[in-house]
Protein backbone atom coordinates (compact mmCIF):
# COMPACT_ATOMS: atom_id res chain seq x y z
CA UNK A 1 0.00 0.00 0.00
CA UNK A 2 1.35 3.44 -0.89
CA UNK A 3 1.90 6.21 1.66
CA UNK A 4 -1.10 8.11 0.27
CA UNK A 5 -3.38 5.06 0.53
CA UNK A 6 -2.18 4.36 4.07
CA UNK A 7 -2.88 7.94 5.12
CA UNK A 8 -6.29 8.05 3.45
CA UNK A 9 -7.47 4.79 4.99
CA UNK A 10 -6.17 5.88 8.41
CA UNK A 11 -8.03 9.20 8.21
CA UNK A 12 -11.27 7.48 7.22
CA UNK A 13 -11.00 4.78 9.91
CA UNK A 14 -10.17 7.20 12.74
CA UNK A 15 -12.44 10.14 11.99
CA UNK A 16 -14.65 9.54 15.04
CA UNK A 17 -11.63 9.05 17.29
CA UNK A 18 -10.03 12.21 15.93
CA UNK A 19 -13.19 14.21 16.66
CA UNK A 20 -13.35 12.77 20.18
CA UNK A 21 -9.77 13.82 20.88
CA UNK A 22 -10.32 17.32 19.48
CA UNK A 23 -13.52 17.70 21.49
CA UNK A 24 -11.78 16.55 24.68
CA UNK A 25 -9.28 19.38 24.21
CA UNK A 26 -11.56 22.14 22.90
CA UNK A 27 -14.94 21.34 24.58
CA UNK A 28 -16.79 22.88 21.64
CA UNK A 29 -18.45 20.88 18.87
CA UNK A 30 -17.87 23.32 16.00
CA UNK A 31 -14.28 24.06 16.96
CA UNK A 32 -13.56 20.33 17.26
CA UNK A 33 -15.04 19.64 13.82
CA UNK A 34 -13.05 22.55 12.35
CA UNK A 35 -9.86 21.33 14.02
CA UNK A 36 -10.26 17.82 12.60
CA UNK A 37 -10.97 19.19 9.14
CA UNK A 38 -7.95 21.52 9.30
CA UNK A 39 -5.72 18.71 10.58
CA UNK A 40 -6.85 16.40 7.75
CA UNK A 41 -6.09 19.12 5.19
CA UNK A 42 -2.66 19.75 6.74
CA UNK A 43 -1.92 16.02 6.78
CA UNK A 44 -2.86 15.63 3.13
CA UNK A 45 -0.80 18.69 2.17
CA UNK A 46 2.21 17.46 4.13
CA UNK A 47 2.00 13.73 3.46
CA UNK A 48 5.51 13.82 1.95
CA UNK A 49 6.86 14.56 5.45
CA UNK A 50 5.53 11.20 6.69
CA UNK A 51 8.72 9.14 6.58
CA UNK A 52 7.37 5.95 8.14
CA UNK A 53 3.82 4.95 7.12
CA UNK A 54 3.72 2.77 10.25
CA UNK A 55 3.90 5.92 12.39
CA UNK A 56 0.87 7.56 10.78
CA UNK A 57 -1.11 7.48 14.05
CA UNK A 58 1.51 9.43 16.00
CA UNK A 59 2.22 11.76 13.07
CA UNK A 60 -1.45 12.68 12.57
CA UNK A 61 -2.16 12.96 16.31
CA UNK A 62 0.64 15.51 16.58
CA UNK A 63 -0.86 17.51 13.70
CA UNK A 64 -4.30 17.37 15.34
CA UNK A 65 -2.98 18.41 18.76
CA UNK A 66 -1.07 21.32 17.21
CA UNK A 67 -4.26 22.38 15.39
CA UNK A 68 -6.22 22.24 18.66
CA UNK A 69 -3.53 24.28 20.41
CA UNK A 70 -3.72 26.87 17.60
CA UNK A 71 -7.48 27.09 18.17
CA UNK A 72 -7.00 27.54 21.92
CA UNK A 73 -4.50 30.34 21.30
CA UNK A 74 -6.90 32.06 18.89
CA UNK A 75 -9.76 31.62 21.32
CA UNK A 76 -7.76 33.57 23.90
CA UNK A 77 -7.75 36.55 21.53
CA UNK A 78 -11.54 36.59 21.11
CA UNK A 79 -13.71 38.23 23.78
CA UNK A 80 -17.15 36.54 23.72
CA UNK A 81 -20.33 38.30 24.74
CA UNK A 82 -21.40 37.21 28.25
CA UNK A 83 -24.70 35.73 27.04
CA UNK A 84 -23.02 33.60 24.38
CA UNK A 85 -22.82 29.95 25.21
CA UNK A 86 -22.16 27.36 22.55
CA UNK A 87 -24.94 24.86 22.05
CA UNK A 88 -24.05 21.29 22.84
CA UNK A 89 -24.99 18.58 20.39
CA UNK A 90 -26.68 15.37 21.44
CA UNK A 91 -23.41 13.50 21.09
CA UNK A 92 -21.66 16.04 23.33
CA UNK A 93 -23.58 15.99 26.60
CA UNK A 94 -22.14 18.02 29.43
CA UNK A 95 -20.76 15.69 32.06
CA UNK A 96 -22.60 15.55 35.36
CA UNK A 97 -20.93 17.04 38.42
CA UNK A 98 -18.03 15.12 39.93
CA UNK A 99 -17.41 12.87 36.94
CA UNK A 100 -14.01 11.59 36.01
CA UNK A 101 -14.11 13.51 32.72
CA UNK A 102 -14.60 16.80 34.58
CA UNK A 103 -11.76 15.99 36.93
CA UNK A 104 -9.45 15.20 33.99
CA UNK A 105 -10.45 18.50 32.39
CA UNK A 106 -9.68 20.32 35.65
CA UNK A 107 -6.06 19.10 35.61
CA UNK A 108 -3.35 21.45 34.33
CA UNK A 109 -3.31 21.39 30.50
CA UNK A 110 0.01 19.58 30.08
CA UNK A 111 -1.03 16.85 32.55
CA UNK A 112 -4.55 16.51 31.14
CA UNK A 113 -3.18 16.16 27.61
CA UNK A 114 -0.92 13.28 28.65
CA UNK A 115 -3.81 11.51 30.43
CA UNK A 116 -6.15 11.98 27.44
CA UNK A 117 -3.57 10.71 24.96
CA UNK A 118 -2.73 7.70 27.14
CA UNK A 119 -6.23 6.56 28.10
CA UNK A 120 -8.59 8.09 25.54
CA UNK A 121 -6.37 7.52 22.52
CA UNK A 122 -4.40 4.55 23.90
CA UNK A 123 -1.02 5.91 22.80
CA UNK A 124 2.14 4.47 24.30
CA UNK A 125 4.37 6.66 26.45
CA UNK A 126 6.86 6.85 23.59
CA UNK A 127 4.13 7.95 21.15
CA UNK A 128 2.91 10.58 23.63
CA UNK A 129 6.46 11.91 23.84
CA UNK A 130 6.61 12.16 20.05
CA UNK A 131 3.21 13.87 19.84
CA UNK A 132 3.93 16.40 22.59
CA UNK A 133 7.64 16.86 21.90
CA UNK A 134 8.55 15.82 25.46
CA UNK A 135 11.04 13.25 26.61
CA UNK A 136 9.66 10.04 28.02
CA UNK A 137 10.65 10.91 31.62
CA UNK A 138 8.55 14.07 31.47
CA UNK A 139 5.62 12.12 30.01
CA UNK A 140 5.87 9.53 32.80
CA UNK A 141 6.08 12.10 35.58
CA UNK A 142 3.09 14.05 34.20
CA UNK A 143 1.07 10.86 33.75
CA UNK A 144 1.72 9.60 37.27
CA UNK A 145 1.24 13.04 38.84
CA UNK A 146 -2.10 13.35 37.05
CA UNK A 147 -3.19 9.87 38.09
CA UNK A 148 -2.23 10.63 41.68
CA UNK A 149 -4.29 13.87 41.60
CA UNK A 150 -7.25 12.02 40.09
CA UNK A 151 -7.06 9.27 42.71
CA UNK A 152 -7.03 11.83 45.53
CA UNK A 153 -9.93 13.75 43.94
CA UNK A 154 -11.97 10.59 43.41
CA UNK A 155 -11.52 9.23 46.95
CA UNK A 156 -14.92 9.04 48.54
CA UNK A 157 -16.71 9.63 45.23
CA UNK A 158 -18.82 6.88 43.78
CA UNK A 159 -17.23 5.43 40.65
Amino acid sequence: MTKEETLTSFLIETQTRSYRLAYSVLHNREEALDAVQTAVCRALERQDSLRDPGAVKTWFTRILMNTCNDTLRQRGRVVPFPEERPELGQEDPEPADDTLAQRVNALPAEVGTVIKLRFYEELTLKEIGEVTGQNISTVKSRLYAGLRKLRVAMEGAEI
